[in-house]
Order: C-alpha cells, then sequence, then structure tokens
C-alpha cells in the first residue's frame, strides 16, 4: 500500500512541469506572431536541410551500376535472385491460373490447361477436413466456391500462386533469423530496432528500393511481400523458443542432444503452436500486400481492385476486394487449424480419411480424375461465365442513388467538419513553430521516461525537420490525429457497449473481423464515390482502417475489470454508471489507451495508401517516390513515417504502463 502511495505521489505531475511547459507556450505564442522576425525559428530553413534523399539515391545508382563483388556485380546478384525466384512463382502461377505450355517443332504448342476449378475445391475442402473436420470444410469450401461464382477464379489462383512461394520463404527466413537471435542476445539486440523499423515503415517503402534492385513484374511484388511479411515470423520464433520450459531442456542436455537435436525434437514441437501464430501473420500481411504489390506488376486480385479504384468501379472493387477477404479468411482458418492440431487430433481418429496418406492419395486421385474429365466437360475445369453472377451493377446504382438524393446532407457534413475541425487543426500545426513542436515533445518525453525517452522524441523529430518533410509530417499528424479523434469517439462507446451486452459484442465481433480483413484499398472506393478526392475522404478510409483496435481493446479493458471491485461497488450502493465511469472506466483507461496506439499504427500505415485520392502528406512523397522509381525520396519518407509512429508508439506505452502500475494493474 505504501509502495503504491508513494508510486502516486511520483506519478502526479510536479509544479516544475507545468512551469517549463508555460514557458514553452508563451515562446510558442511569441515566435507564432513575429515569424518575420524570427524567421529561422518559425520555419526549418531550408540551408539547414541535410540532402539524404539525394546520397540514398546516389548509393543506390552507385550501388546498381558500379558495385562489383568480384565475379558478378550487384546488380548481376539481384537480377539472378530474381531470376531464381522466378521458377517456383511461375511453376505455381502454371498450376493455379495459366497452364503449362510445351514446345513442339513440328506442330503448334501443346497446352495443358491449370487445376480444374473443381478440383482446387476438393483439395482444400478435404485439407480442411483433415485438419479440423467437416465445419473448417463447409467455411473454406464455401470461401473458394464464391471466387468461381463472382468470376474472381483466375486472379485469385494469380494471388494463391504468389502467397504459397511468399509465405514458406517468408517463414523460413524468419523462422532462422529467429533462431540466430536467440541463440545470440548480441544479434538480437541489434535485430530489434531493424525489426521495429520495417513494422513501423509504411507499406509503400518496400516498393521503392525492391522495384529499384529487382525490376517491374510479380517476382519484385513476390520479394516485396515477403520482406513485409517476414518481421513478425522474427518476433514470433525469438518469443516461442525463450518460452520453452527450462526443464525440458535440462533433460534434453542430460540425455545427450547436441544443439541441432535439441532444436528439432525438443524446442520446435514445443513451441509448435506459438510458432503457426507467426506463420498465420505471414499469411495475412502477405494478402495485405497484394493490392500494394499489384503496383510493381504482382497482377491477381490486387490489380483488379487497384484498377477498379482508378476507374471508381465501387462494384468491381468490392467484388474483388471481397475476394481477397474470402481467401484470407479460408487461409487463416487453415493455419490456425494447422496450429490446433494436437487439439483436434481425435477427427483424424474418426474419421480413416483423414490420416495424412490418404489425403494425400485422395488429392492426386481428385487431380488425376478432373484433368482429364475437364477435356471432356469444359465446365469442370473452368467455371462457365454464363453461370457467374455479379452484384456491381447494384453497389454502383446504390451510390449513384445516394449522391443524386444525399448530394446537398453528404456535402454539408463534409463542409462542416473541413472548415470547424480539420482545417483549424492543420492550420495550427503547419503555423506553430518547429522548435516550439521539438520542445514540447522533448519535455512530455522526459515527464514519461526520464532522459532516455526525451532524448528519443527529440532526436526522431529533429531527423524529420532535419531532411526538409517538417511540413510534410504535420499535414501527416494532423490527419492522423483528426482519424484517431473520431475513431476513438466510435470504438470507444461501441467497446463499452459490447463489453456490457453479449448480443451487441457478438454483432461488434463479426463486424471488426470484416473490417480487418478487408484490404485498405476497399476502403478508398465507396468515400470516393461518396466524397471524392481530398483530406475527408481520407480520412474516412482511414476511420474505416483503424476503427477496430479501439473497439477490441476497449472491449478487452472493461472485461479485465477485476470481478472483487464491480461487486464492492455494487454493494457501497452505485448505481450502474457509476459503475461504468467510477469503477470500468478508470481501471481499464490504460488497455483503452494501447487500442488507440494501434489504432495510430493502422492510421499512419493507412495514410501512405490514401496518397491515391488526393493527400499532401508524407504518403504522397512515398508514393511519388514510387512512380519515379526515386528510392532516396521513398525511403527518407517512409522513415519520417515511422519515426511519428515510433514517437506516438513508445510515449502511449509508457504512458499506459505508468497508469498500470499506478493503479496496481500488472505492467
Amino acid at each position: 500500500m505504501e509502495a503504491r502511495q508513494s508510486f502516486g505521489d511520483v506519478a502526479r505531475t510536479p509544479a516544475w512541469f507545468w512551469g517549463i511547459f508555460a514557458v514553452i507556450v508563451t515562446l510558442g505564442i511569441i515566435l507564432f506572431f513575429a515569424q518575420d522576425q524570427a524567421p529561422y525559428l518559425a520555419k526549418y530553413p531550408r540551408d539547414w536541410v541535410i540532402p539524404l534523399r539525394f546520397v540514398i539515391s546516389d548509393w543506390m545508382q552507385w550501388l546498381i551500376k558500379e558495385f562489383d563483388l568480384g565475379f558478378f556485380t550487384f546488380k548481376e546478384l539481384t537480377r539472378s535472385i530474381a531470376w531464381l525466384l522466378e521458377w517456383p512463382l511461375s511453376a505455381a502461377n502454371s498450376l493455379l491460373a495459366t497452364g503449362f505450355t510445351f514446345s513442339t517443332e513440328p506442330g503448334a504448342p501443346v497446352v495443358l490447361p491449370p487445376a480444374p476449378w473443381t478440383a482446387v475445391i476438393i483439395i482444400f475442402g478435404l485439407l480442411a477436413f483433415h485438419l479440423s473436420g467437416t465445419r473448417l470444410a463447409v467455411l473454406v469450401t464455401g470461401c473458394f466456391a464464391y471466387l468461381a461464382l463472382f468470376g474472381q477464379w483466375h486472379s485469385a489462383m494469380i494471388t494463391l500462386s504468389s502467397i504459397v512461394i511468399a509465405v514458406p520463404l517468408g517463414v523460413s527466413i524468419g523462422f532462422v533469423l529467429g533462431i540466430a537471435a536467440y541463440r545470440h542476445p548480441v544479434f538480437e539486440k541489434w535485430l530489434t530496432p531493424v525489426l521495429d523499423l520495417m513494422q513501423t515503415v509504411p507499406i509503400f517503402a518496400y516498393l521503392v528500393p525492391v522495384l529499384f534492385l529487382f525490376g517491374f513484374g510479380p517476382v519484385a511484388a513476390m520479394i516485396a511481400t515477403m520482406i513485409y511479411a517476414t518481421p513478425p515470423m522474427v518476433r514470433v520464433t525469438i518469443l516461442a523458443l525463450k518460452q520453452v520450459p527450462a526443464e525440458l531442456l535440462e533433460y534434453g542436455n542430460m540425455a545427450g542432444c547436441a544443439r541441432g537435436q535439441l532444436l528439432r525434437k525438443i524446442q520446435v514441437p514445443v513451441a509448435q503452436k506459438s510458432l503457426m501464430v507467426g506463420v498465420n501473420q505471414v499469411i495475412m500481411l502477405s494478402l495485405n500486400m497484394v493490392i500494394i504489390a499489384s503496383m510493381i506488376g504482382a497482377g491477381g486480385l490486387g490489380f483488379d481492385v487497384l484498377s477498379s479504384l482508378r476507374r471508381l468501379a465501387i462494384g468491381d472493387g468490392l467484388e474483388a476486394g471481397l475476394a481477397i477477404t474470402f481467401l484470407a479468411i479460408a487461409l487463416d482458418r487453415l493455419s490456425q487449424a494447422f496450429a490446433d492440431r494436437p487439439q483436434t487430433s481425435r477427427h483424424s481418429q474418426s474419421h480413416p480419411l483423414l490420416t495424412p496418406s490418404r489425403f494425400t492419395l485422395a488429392a492426386l486421385v481428385t487431380l488425376s480424375i478432373s484433368w482429364p474429365a475437364s477435356h471432356f466437360y469444359p465446365a469442370l475445369g473452368v467455371y462457365p461465365e454464363s453461370l457467374q453472377i455479379t452484384t456491381s451493377h447494384f453497389w454502383d446504382d446504390l451510390v449513384k442513388w445516394i449522391n443524386i438524393n444525399f448530394f446537398d446532407q453528404l456535402e454539408a457534413i463534409k463542409t462542416f467538419i473541413l472548415i470547424n475541425i480539420m482545417m483549424p487543426v492543420k492550420r495550427f500545426l503547419l503555423k506553430t513553430p518547429w522548435v516550439i513542436v521539438i520542445a514540447v515533445i522533448s519535455l512530455i518525453g522526459y515527464r514519461l521516461g526520464r532522459f532516455r525517452l526525451a532524448v528519443l522524441g527529440m532526436a526522431l523529430t529533429v531527423f524529420i525537420a532535419a531532411v526538409g518533410l517538417w511540413s510534410k509530417a504535420m499535414i501527416t499528424v494532423y490527419l492522423c490525429g483528426v482519424s484517431v479523434l473520431f475513431a476513438a469517439c466510435i470504438g470507444v462507446p461501441i467497446g463499452i457497449l459490447a463489453a456490457s451486452n453479449p448480443r451487441a459484442n457478438r454483432a461488434t465481433q463479426v463486424a471488426i473481423d470484416t473490417l480487418q480483413t478487408l484490404p485498405s484499398f476497399v476502403y478508398l472506393i465507396p468515400v470516393v464515390m461518396l466524397f471524392r478526392v481530398g483530406d475527408f475522404a481520407a480520412m474516412l478510409a482511414v476511420i474505416a482502417y483503424s476503427v477496430a483496435p479501439a473497439i477490441r481493446y476497449t472491449i478487452l479493458g472493461i472485461q479485465q475489470v477485476p470481478a472483487h471491485l464491480i461487486e464492492a461497488s455494487r454493494a457501497m450502493g452505485c448505481t450502474p454508471n457509476q459503475i461504468r465511469w467510477r469503477v470500468q472506466l478508470p481501471i481499464a483507461l490504460p488497455q483503452i489507451m494501447l487500442g488507440i496506439n494501434q489504432t495510430i499504427m493502422m492510421a499512419l500505415s493507412m495514410l501512405v495508401i490514401t496518397a491515391l485520392v488526393g493527400t499532401r502528406d508524407l504518403g504522397q512523397e512515398v508514393y511519388i517516390a514510387l512512380t519515379k522509381a526515386d528510392t532516396g525520396r521513398g525511403i527518407v519518407a517512409g522513415v519520417c513515417v515511422a519515426c511519428i509512429a515510433i514517437v506516438a508508439d513508445r510515449f502511449i506505452s509508457q504512458w499506459s504502463r505508468k497508469k498500470k502500475m499506478e493503479l496496481g494493474l500488472p505492467a
């Protein structure tokens, strides 16, 4: 009790903090109105800008054109890697989407069609049945049936062919790096900040150097996907190996196991379920990347969504986006079922067909029958166009009807929010002197985490100013801040309602699961159709994409409030509203803030994508760099976004940790 009280005394903000804060605000006001007298303090001077983007671009040019490794150049190395990866990718693409072509000298080339759609659905259905039983088999079969029924099969198979190559490679690389980091703490210490940077840098930023190094095409897109999806596997591998009980390791050592035997026979089998979580994350991130990777030649469903966005074809875009969603659901559930295989082994016992050997035999028999049969009955090989259905016209007509009947109302809402909320915040951040912003961030950092966090916040914000992207960064902060504010105002009340109502909780979980499986680009299509391009449309897309964590963490935070505190409150005569506002929410606030933190991360990720609808922030810088293959410009802008993300993450996480300690909760 005394310890908690003493911490509470320390946790209260001291008077000196408010004194320094008041001085900084006063200086800020003075500089705000006296920018002509102190231009160097109000706006970062161009003469002080470090030309880092040009240095990186020149270095990349040198790397490609002049760097010689002796037997071959660096360019030949990257192109060789691309050539090696093209073989399995081409094989998977031929098997699932395009078919095999065999050249013959005397006559025309012989074309073996791809695997029939019926065979693919049956094989995936059998796999689901093998892993978890009938329920999963019906779900997976239904997801793949959607692809055929709505005319998305060919594009989906192109996407799937990239996934089946990128995921094993990403998992393998992440697993090896995770083992190395686990065995060598020094390597882990150096690897952790690299992983932090990789997971905070916008997705677009990955494409710029990959495009420059590996060229344009499906292989480059697959490499970008693999790089983007690998970090979670590294982290999960390190964590899973560290959680293996020490007594099992001691038993292995006593049995005379070498390091490799210890890894294969004890550590990996024990950590299998945790490792499969990493595999699941790699699959989901790979599918999240498919649309963006289509910008450098990936093709498939991602290209269909991107093309629909450019044509403002909301119906076609939604159907292609839903195809990605259903593909993601199927692969997600299959990977989860594989992770839970020891718990579901009873299915294998009750269904003799489900043994691995019999499943493999069934899959081979399915292919051997369906392939020749599709020659005589083409409908078995390619789903007939006459049986395909579409809802694209419905969605297009719906948007037109909304625009015709509610244009004035929508425009009034847009104008009100722009004039009264968004533009004042934007003008304030753009006109606030850069030295004042850095000083405030440093002061807050010192208050939350002393000298170390203050230096981190100062260094990252100074970096943004030093590379000449301060104004772009402030626009990013403005869009992110306003979007997160609205997301919190929407998500927290929904989370409170869902936490207290089981029926509302079930409906909310279904809604946010759907939101989190939809590709990020899909959110742009309806908002652009209704509100056209600009900051308001970007804000709505960001809100829809990032609101889910605010809801989830609010539900989790309220549900984790100790039951005895609620019972004690009821015994004291508190009403349900008093319990909610005076007990549950204060205790759940640290967890809710962690949800807001995740909302910020997702908002920053989405803001880079909203550059396609006319924003003028750091996302636009990354997008322009991608279109011009300007590696330096793209990398620097991406790192600046990462700087904003790291500052927000560290500050909120530290505040939440201190608040939990103050409340006596486990950190």
